[in-house]
């Protein structure tokens, strides 16, 4: 009697659901991670343009004797600043003048664009830079983030 062993190809309907929700796990984990990477690496795009201004703001201010306000970022040297936004158009820039008749001081924040791609960073909303180069940041809700070195990394 010479019987051959029945075929056992294929795969049972409970062994690939099985692989599918592990493949759906795995999968939902990466993307929530992929998504934290590029929240990051846009934040460069606030964090670079921040200091661009500042740069500027010390050009103008060796030229001018007082830093630029917010009305002369656009127009260039020696007029302004001659920045107008961020390369990714992520953020909004803006300068706020220190009290007091002359500009000896300054404030330069870069908030999220309302149709950028950051709108869901809710935990790195505001970036600010001062004349002394001073760093913050703040939250959506709009308070101040306890290290904010981790929102400028």
């Amino acid at each position: 009697m010479n019987r051959r062993p029945a075929a056992t190809g294929g795969f049972s309907l409970i062994e690939l659901l099985v692989t599918l929700a592990i493949l759906a796990i795995v999968s939902s984990l990466a993307v929530g991670g992929y998504r934290q990477y590029l929240r990051r690496a846009h934040r460069v795009d606030a964090t670079a343009a921040l200091l661009r201004v500042a740069s500027a703001q010390e050009k103008y201010y060796a030229q001018n004797g007082q830093y630029a306000d917010g009305l002369a970022m656009a127009p260039a040297p020696p007029a302004g600043l001659g920045i107008s936004g961020t390369e990714r158009g992520d953020y909004v820039l803006d300068i706020q003048a220190a009290a007091g008749g002359t500009v000896i001081g300054f404030t330069a924040t870069a908030t999220v664009a309302a149709d950028g791609t950051q709108t869901d960073d809710a935990d790195c909303w505001v970036f600010t830079l001062n004349e002394r180069g001073l760093r913050g940041a703040q939250r959506r809700d709009g308070s101040a983030v306890a290290d904010a070195g981790d929102c400028w990394r």
